[in-house]
C-alpha cells in the first residue's frame, strides 16, 4: 500500500540514547532539557527569533488569537485549508470571513483581502498552502492599512524560505506543525513562532496554565506542553533534514518533468526561494477526471489525497445559506478544490513508484 505521505522514523537504536537520556533523567515533560535544546536548534536551523514548542499545531493557533487579545469579531481567513484552520476560530467564538485565493499559488488573495475588511475585522488568518509562502509583503501592507493581527498558518512551511530569510518572520504570529505526516515530525507537535519576544514571553505562560511559579500565575493558560518523547524524536529527525529535503525534492521534479508533458494538468506556482515540497498537488481538467484518476490510483494500492477538497467552507455546520453564498463568492478557490489531487511525496519515495504513478495518470488523462 502506497499512501501520500510517509511517516520519518529514525534507526531505533537513535531514538533509544535518547530514550536512555529521559530514563536517566527522571524527567518526561514540564520543560525538560530536550524541549530546551530542540527550542534551540530549531530556532537556529529555522533562522527565528524566537519560538516556542507545544503539544499540536492546533493548539499553537488558539494561543496566536489569545496572546494577541482577540476575543471578538471577524478574521478573515482561506477556505482552501484544513479543517482545523476555520475550526481554530469557530473556537474561539470568532467569525470566520472567506476569502478567495490566487489562481497560481493556491494562496489567500490579498485583493480579495481588502475586499471583505469591515469594521468588525480583527485578524487575518492565512495559510501557507502546501508550504508555498503567500504574498507576505501585500498582506503586510493591508494589516497596517487597517490596524489589523496577521496570524500564519505555517503547518506545511517548515524550513521554507521566502526572498532569502524564514518565511516564519513576517506576521505577528506563524505556527508550524509537527505532525507524523509532516516534513519534519515530532509525533505530534507544533511550534509558535513570533518575531516579537514580549510575545513569546506571553505565549510560554499560556502553553503552561499560565504560571510564573509555584505561587503565582498571571494568565488563564491552558497545557500545550511538548513532552521529552516527541522532543527525542525531533532531535533525531533534524539531524537528516536536509537530506529528506533533497529527497523530496528529486521525487517532486521527477513528477513535474513527467507529468508536465500531459498538456491538461496544472501545477501550483512555487515563489519560495527555498522550499521543502511537502506536497505534490496536480489540477486536473475537471471533479469528474480528478475522481477517476483517485478511484484507478487506489485499485492499484496507491492512496493520493483529495488535499483540500471541500471547502471548510462548505463544511456541515455552517447553515445552507451560509454555504450556499460563500459558494457563489469562491469561484477560484471551488475550481482549485475541485480539481487538485495530492500524489505520494515523502523522503523514501522511490522512482518506480512515481513511475506507477504516473503511468496510470497517463492512461486515464
Amino acid at each position: 500500500m502506497i499512501f501520500v505521505t510517509r511517516t520519518k522514523l529514525p534507526p531505533i537504536h537513535r531514538y533509544y540514547k535518547y530514550l536512555q537520556q529521559i530514563w536517566a533523567n527522571n524527567w518526561v515533560t514540564n520543560n525538560g532539557q530536550l524541549v530546551q535544546e530542540l527550542e534551540l536548534k530549531l530556532r537556529d536551523y529555522l533562522k527565528v527569533y524566537n519560538l516556542a514548542l507545544v503539544t499540536n499545531a492546533t493548539l499553537a493557533l488558539q494561543m496566536a488569537f489569545k496572546s494577541l487579545n482577540i476575543t471578538e469579531g471577524e478574521v478573515i481567513t482561506t477556505p482552501f485549508t484544513f479543517a482545523a484552520t476555520t475550526n481554530v476560530i469557530l473556537w474561539e467564538k470568532l467569525k470566520p470571513v472567506f476569502a478567495d485565493i490566487d489562481p497560481e499559488t493556491f494562496n489567500i488573495n490579498p485583493e480579495e483581502i481588502e475586499k471583505k475588511i469591515t469594521k468588525n475585522t480583527r485578524a487575518i488568518l492565512a495559510v501557507h498552502v502546501y508550504g508555498n509562502p503567500c504574498a507576505v509583503d501585500h498582506i503586510k501592507e493591508i494589516a497596517l492599512k487597517h490596524n489589523l493581527k496577521v496570524i500564519y498558518d505555517a503547518a506545511h512551511a517548515f524550513g521554507v524560505e521566502y526572498n532569502g530569510s524564514s518565511v516564519l518572520n513576517h506576521g505577528d504570529v506563524s505556527v508550524l506543525s509537527f505532525h507524523a505526516t509532516k516534513v519534519f515530525n515530532t509525533i505530534e507537535g507544533g511550534a509558535l513562532v513570533s518575531p516579537n519576544q514580549e510575545l513569546d514571553g506571553k505565549q510560554r505562560l499560556l502553553r503552561n496554565f499560565g504560571i510564573v511559579n509555584e505561587e503565582k500565575v498571571v494568565l488563564p493558560g491552558t497545557n500545550a506542553k511538548m513532552n521529552e518523547f516527541q522532543a527525542a524524536m525531533g532531535l533525531c529527525n533534524l539531524q537528516t533534514i536536509n537530506r529528506d529535503i533533497r529527497a523530496r525534492d528529486k521525487m517532486y521534479h521527477l513528477y513535474l518533468s513527467r507529468l508536465g508533458k500531459i498538456k491538461e494538468l496544472k501545477f501550483q506556482k512555487l515563489v519560495a526561494s527555498r522550499y521543502n515540497y511537502s506536497y505534490m498537488p496536480v489540477l486536473h481538467r475537471d471533479i469528474k477526471h480528478r475522481d477517476l484518476i483517485y478511484d484507478r490510483l487506489k485499485e492499484n494500492g496507491i492512496h493520493a489525497r483529495k488535499y483540500f477538497y471541500p471547502l471548510t467552507s462548505s463544511l456541515d455546520y455552517f447553515n445552507q445559506i451560509e454555504r450556499d453564498d460563500y459558494k457563489k463568492n469562491l469561484p477560484v478557490a471551488t475550481f482549485i478544490s475541485n480539481r487538485v489531487l495530492c500524489l505520494p511525496l515523502y523522503a523514501g519515495l522511490t522512482e518506480e513508484i512515481v513511475k506507477q504513478v504516473v503511468d496510470l495518470i497517463s492512461k486515464y488523462s
